[in-house]
């Protein structure tokens, strides 16, 4: 019996006196409601993240002029309103520096923290990456970034719990879990064994406090694995989704539902991915990939804000030809 069998098992019996026990709800599939570009000054313009804050919508994202291999990755942040019209808010940058997947979350203070990874490279080789963090009052007026973790390490991913925020770090060793009281100074909670080339990972936790994650695989089947934990999260049980995922990211709704997005690899050929919204088993762990997103090609990592009952997704993709910035708002099926 795997790990969701057995927590569902659990559920009903400590059911205690209840009369009746309420299964999770059934999602219906996802659909779209709106969509299209809302950047793309960039030669190349990825690796996005989204989210709300005092008010207005923060989407941010990498601007190059490639996707890889380069010193000179930028990250923009554009604010806007009502999501229809954006301006730009911000340009981080650091010299001789690759600036990549920004990720953005909200500090306990109420401080808009930006999250990226940071590549030197020298001939078109990594000769070495550490991640960087920056704090805002506003999302326009940053700190400095400042090196975090170790050098080797990428934390692809920090989310916010009690307090603490949580992320997994990979890099030639593996994954692990980091902890850290101020999203700075990071400390190892435990080393994750997932096998099959581990890397990119997304952290969600649940109303009773156990922590989910959805991590990427590159080796082996490729698929990706979902693991949950309870506090102190040392201990980690894990099962394949199904499919693998590329810039994975999920979502815990408040009805016991969990939508997944990401890169959807077709053929087993990046070329012809695509960027999916589906539906995750809360049960097997399996993901169903129910909509595909406008999109192809070099395409995907998703951010996703879940507002006035719909879900809104941050993406990039290349279908149009110049690599730009989308988003998509989609009404989710109950």
């Amino acid at each position: 019996m795997n790990l969701f069998k057995i927590l569902a098992l659990v559920g009903l019996l400590t059911a205690g006196c209840q009369s009746r026990v309420h299964p999770p709800v059934v999602l219906a599939p996802p659909t779209l409601i709106a969509g299209g570009k809302i950047w793309d000054a960039a030669p190349h313009n990825a690796f996005t993240d989204l989210i709300r804050y005092r008010g207005k919508w923060f989407c941010t994202f990498r601007e190059s002029d490639g996707h890889v291999g380069r010193g000179d990755g930028k990250i923009r942040l554009l604010v806007s309103s009502d999501g229809t019209r954006w301006e730009s808010a911000a340009l981080l940058t650091e010299s001789g520096v690759d600036l990549r997947d920004p990720k953005l979350s909200i500090t306990p203070d109420q401080r808009l923290m930006l999250l990226a990874g940071g590549s030197v490279y020298a001939g078109g080789k990594l000769r070495g990456r550490q991640p960087r963090v920056a704090f805002s009052p506003d999302g326009r007026q940053w700190t400095s970034l400042q090196r975090v973790a170790a050098e080797g390490d990428w934390l692809w991913r920090v989310t916010w719990h009690q307090g603490q925020a949580y992320g997994i770090a990979y890099s030639d060793n593996g994954i692990k879990l980091l902890v850290s009281g101020n999203g700075r100074d990071y400390r190892l909670v435990t080393n994750l064994a997932v096998p099959g080339q581990p890397n990119e990972a997304t952290l969600r936790f649940l109303p009773n406090g156990d922590c989910g994650a959805l991590v990427r695989r590159d080796a082996g089947d490729k698929q990706a694995w979902v693991g949950r934990s309870s506090a102190p999260y040392r201990d980690w049980h894990w099962v394949p989704v199904g499919m693998q995922i590329g810039g994975p990211n999920f979502l815990i709704l408040d009805h016991d539902g969990m939508l997944a997005s990401g890169r959807q690899y077709r053929n087993d050929k990046w070329a012809d991915s695509k960027t999916f919204v589906g539906r995750m088993d809360p049960v097997t762990g399996a993901v169903q990939p129910d909509l595909i997103l406008p999109s192809g090609g070099d395409c995907s990592y998703p951010g996703m804000v879940i507002y006035r009952g719909e879900l809104w997704v941050s993406y990039y993709s290349s279908h149009e030809g110049r690599t730009g910035i989308y988003l998509a708002r989609v009404k989710l099926g109950k």
